[in-house]
Formats: structure tokens, sequence, C-alpha cells
């Protein structure tokens, strides 16, 4: 088949996040599909961003990365969550929506999928199906506009909160298919319009071939903060990924000042909004010669840090969003290297619980974390090794991506075509309709 994905932030283990589009497609091309990637120039979780072609033009910058058709859209850089990324995403909407006759023609797709975060990429995604003839796949990482108003204080009458709810019932209309990496969102989607026939679950998972063998060595700068805090006689619990309001890294470090007589420092790697801030909180607080922030590392080095570590710790925010369930990518790397897991959440679902792959406890509490950490470095290395082992069966039954793949592409393949539906093979094509605008 050929398959479009719309995914603006896109990435690769060469650019940084999002991993999940990469991952997928590349199983994809792997089954025979052809896979062109959708993707804006500049986005803010990525740790580099892709070199532009100058002389592309309106067709975007191409790029083939591991058999997957990268096609990168010139956006403007951005901070921060205001204007300035707003600018971003209508600029990588209105360039795919005014080349949609081009792809279409190009690319023949048969499946379009809509996977982008913010649910605006349904309507691009619509246009494009429509004149293919193609399915229609609404992939949703996050409930917008819930997330942003419970998470972020965003008014629901904001004219940005407006648009999302307008996309995600469009969405939720007009898609063939939702894919949702959230376990427990059937009442909600079906409260906005969802048959819920459409759904699938299809969460986040790994990548098993990239933890056979030997991994790549630590930054030195990064094995030496651990190996000292070792030959001091400390463990040493660690924090891989995002520093934002939601990774609750706060209540970490309110948790290590209960902790600053116990054997134990804290090692935290990752970027974020919120990076700045933490580093000034652990100088200024008087925590750095227990809490040691040591930049970025290459995501091949993940699994030497968490083999380095003694416990890794997730936390989230109270609010009422997670209800609907998590799926974090970190989580699946800590479960994966059967390093035994604090996990600091209330949500629909709960991995390490399901797993028995190590203690959680309630979020938002300090005096819980500081527990967790106890109660977790107390027990015998024995029992935390099982944890971990558990929890690396765990993901590989359940959250590995060749089988998640699968799944997620099984959907998209009907039984038998819908009145005025083409079939994934290239039977005659749906009426030709005029698109929905926003």
């Amino acid at each position: 088949m050929n398959i479009l994905y719309l995914n603006h932030y896109a990435g690769s283990p060469a650019l940084g996040m999002e991993y999940r589009p990469y991952y997928l497609a590349r199983e994809w091309v792997r089954a025979g599909h052809a896979v062109t990637m959708l993707a804006a120039s500049f986005s803010h979780v990525r740790a580099k961003q892709p070199q532009l072609d100058p002389n592309a033009g309106a067709d975007g910058t191409s790029e083939t990365i591991d058999g997957i058709a990268y096609r990168w859209f010139d956006t403007p850089a951005y901070q921060g969550n205001g204007m300035g990324r707003m600018r971003n995403i209508a600029s990588f909407l209105a360039q795919v929506w005014q080349q949609a006759d081009a792809l279409v023609a190009e690319l023949k797709p048969q499946v379009v999928i809509a996977s982008s975060t913010y649910p605006m990429d349904i309507w691009i995604a619509q246009r494009l199906a429509r004149k293919a003839g193609a399915k229609l796949v609404f992939e949703v990482h996050d409930l917008w506009p819930l997330s942003p108003i419970e998470l972020s204080g965003m008014s629901p009458w904001h004219p940005f909160a407006l648009i999302c709810s307008s996309a995600e019932r469009a969405a939720y209309r007009d898609a063939d298919v939702v894919v949702s990496m959230l376990p427990k969102v059937h009442e909600h989607m079906a409260s906005r319009g969802l048959d819920l026939k459409k759904l699938v679950i299809v969460p986040n998972g790994i990548s098993p071939e990239e933890w056979d063998g030997r991994p790549e060595p630590l930054k030195a700068e990064v094995a030496a903060c651990i190996g000292a805090a070792h030959r001091a006689g400390r463990h040493v619990v660690g924090y891989a990924g995002s520093m934002g309001r939601p990774n609750a890294l706060d209540t970490l470090l309110d948790g290590a000042k209960l902790l600053a007589d116990s054997p134990v420092e804290f090692v935290l790697v990752g970027d974020g909004h919120e990076r700045e801030r933490l580093v000034r909180r652990i100088e200024q607080e008087g925590l750095s010669a227990r809490v040691h922030w040591c930049g970025t590392i290459p995501k091949a080095q993940i699994p030497s840090f968490l083999a380095a570590i003694e416990v890794a710790y997730i936390g989230w925010q109270r609010v009422p969003i997670y209800r609907f369930g998590i799926a974090p990518n970190k989580l699946m790397d800590y479960m994966m290297a059967g390093c035994p897991v604090l996990h600091a959440v209330e949500a629909g679902n709960d991995p390490v619980a399901e797993a028995g792959a190590g203690i959680t406890v309630p979020p938002e509490s300090p005096e819980a974390v500081a527990e967790g950490v106890k109660r977790l470095l107390g027990l015998p290395a024995a029992t935390r090794k099982a944890m971990g082992k558990r929890g690396r069966t765990f993901v590989l039954a359940e959250h590995a991506y060749p089988v998640l793949a699968k799944r997620f592409l099984a959907a998209c393949m009907p039984s038998a075509p819908r009145p005025g539906q083409s079939t994934i093979q290239g039977l005659p094509p749906r009426p030709s309709q005029s698109p929905r605008r926003p």
C-alpha cells in the first residue's frame, strides 16, 4: 500500500522525538509498504532539526530515512506555547493544504493518517483522502482541546480551544478509523460523536532490536556522575525524558529535599521548557550536591543510563485528563531496560502496577515520592531485579513496535468497502466531493 502519514512533529533516532511515527512507518516499510511522512521543518520536541534544501521551494525538502520518505515543509521556529507555535502550526497546515493535488498525483495514497498531536490536521488529511479515494485514519496522541484546558488552564472558550474542538468532532465523524494511544477514551470519544466500532487502541512501544547487543556507552560526564555516587556508597535514582510541567519534576526535587540524609542521589538527563527553571531550583535551593542535571543524551545511550542506576522515576500531575489513560514513551524504555520504576500517578491505567515492575505512589506528593524511594532501595537487589524482569517481559509482550504496527495497519484494512468508498486495493474511488474547510 501507499501510506501518507501527516505528523507535524515526526522525528527519527538521529533527530529526536517524536519517535512513534518513525517506528511504525519503519515496520510498514519492512512489510513492503511505501510510506511518505509529511512533517514540519521545526519542532520544539526534536533534539535536532532537519537540513532543508534551499532550492526545494513549496514542494518541501525530501529525505529518505530507513526507507521512509520524509517531506519537510519549511516552518518558522518558535519557543514555548504562544503565538509563535500557532504560526508554526498554521504554516505547516497551509502548505500541505496547498500541495494536496500534487501530493495525491505523485504519491497515490491508499491510506492517509492524521497524527499531529493537535487535531486540526484532520481537515488536511480529509482533503487528501477524498482526492485520492483513500482510507482516512485519525491517530490520537492526546485529547485536544481537553489536554491544554486541563493541563495548562486554557479556557474552553479560547479561540484555539474552539478550533481544536471543531476539528476533534470532525475527526470522529469523518475518519474511517480512529487509533488511540490512550486506553480509556471510549466514553469521551463517544460523547463527541465517534462510532466506537471505528476505534482501535494502539499504545506506545519500543523497538526490540535497539535493545539487542551492547548498548552505546554513556557520555563521559554522565558516567562520571553516576560512578561518583556509587563510589560514595549511594544509590542513584534516575530520570530520562522531557523536562516540562506535566513531568512533575518539582515533586521529585521536593522529595529529594526530604531524603537529604539518605544515601541516594538523583541524576536527570533531558531537556524541555522547564529545564532552566528546574536547574536554577537545584542550584538556589542547595540541592546540587545530591541532584544532578547532566544535559541530554542520545537515544542510543538510554539503555546504558538505565542499566547504571538503581531506580527510574516517572511522575505526573494530579489532573483529571489522565482518567483516560497514559502512554509514555519513557516508561516503556524504563521497563524494557529491566529497571525498577517509581511511578507517581493517578490515572485510568498503570502499566507499572499491571506488570509488577515497581512501586506506584500518589502524584504531586513529595512525601510519597520520598517514601517510595526508601521502599524500593530498601528491598533486596534480587527483588528489584525481579521487578525489572517482569517489566521487560510485559513490554515485549504488549508494547513491541513490530506487533503494534501490524495491529495499526490491520485496522486500516476493511473487510468490505463502505458505500461510495474505494477499497485499499484500488477499486473505483469515492465520488468527488467538496472538501470541508476549517
